[in-house]
């Protein structure tokens, strides 16, 4: 039984099928979240306020169409 186990370890470590996939995924993440965490720090402040802003709009319309 270990002896298969190590055969098995060895067959896996060995195998570099995806390794491209996952370097590729690996950069990807590493320039994209800084990137996410800028637009969300700097960003979401300003689209909230956009959304708050209209659906301040939208509610002051609304007093005026029931008036």
């Amino acid at each position: 039984m270990p002896s298969s186990f190590w055969r098995l370890l060895k067959r896996v470590h060995g195998d570099e099928k995806g390794a491209v996939s996952l370097e590729t995924i690996l950069i990807i993440g590493a320039i994209a979240l800084p990137i996410l965490i800028f637009l969300l720090k700097v960003g979401w402040p300003r689209v909230k306020n956009y959304f708050d802003q209209g659906l301040t709009d939208l509610e002051s319309e609304r007093q005026n169409a029931i008036q």
